[in-house]
């Protein structure tokens, strides 16, 4: 009798961490659903090329920016930088050439992987993103990203608190919390990450 009574109360443990799990990997998915974000490589790690990719991106966020207004979803953001891809591509071709450089510039909207990323005061999990990526000459350098919508990229914005607040219909609590003291949940990151590694997205 005693084994099945432990038997039963295993299998009630069992369940209900699979069903925190499940939930908390819904709440995961949402985060990464509901944000769209740019990806810009540098053609080098050289100085300047480093430095270029920075007025690549001051370029970008400052030129462009009227195109994501009014996006109300990660998916409208995508699609707008879609049916602007040319716009965004030219700003970022314009800025490589009056810099002096030959640079070939590659934009495209695509899925792509993260690896976890600190960014001011909020931790985007590791995980598939919609990203508009932005190749510079040979793309070997390193990166510089941001979150495009909600409209997170610095320096365009100061206070990625207020951004959240006048977009609180993209995350819920739990979710902002998620990002912003990620260390509570750093067990139950591992077992979704871990998954995704293993199984892939879908």
């Amino acid at each position: 009798m005693k084994r099945i009574e432990i038997s039963l109360l295993a299998g009630m443990v069992i369940t209900i961490i699979l069903t925190g799990i499940t939930s908390f990997m819904n709440d995961y998915n949402e985060i990464t659903e509901n944000v769209f974000r740019l990806h810009i490589l540098a053609n080098s790690d050289s100085e300047e090329d480093q430095a270029l990719k920075l007025k690549v991106r001051d370029e970008i966020l400052s030129r462009t920016s009227y195109i994501f207004e009014g996006a109300g979803s990660a998916l409208n953001a995508a699609e707008a930088a879609e049916i602007n891809i040319g716009e965004i591509e030219a700003a970022a071709r314009e800025t490589v050439l009056s810099s002096g450089y030959d640079y070939d510039v590659r934009c495209e909207v695509t899925d792509m992987y993260f690896t976890k990323r600190v960014y001011d005061n909020i931790t985007m999990p590791e995980g598939y993103y919609k990203a508009l990526r932005v190749n510079i000459g040979e793309a070997e350098g390193k990166n510089w990203w941001c979150v495009m919508f909600p409209p997170l990229c610095l320096p365009a914005v100061t206070n990625i608190d207020d951004v959240l607040a006048d977009y609180n219909g993209v995350f819920t609590e739990e979710e902002i919390e998620m990002l912003q003291s990620p260390d509570k949940y750093e067990v139950k990151f591992y077992f979704v990450e871990l998954y995704y590694k293993i199984f892939g997205k879908k």
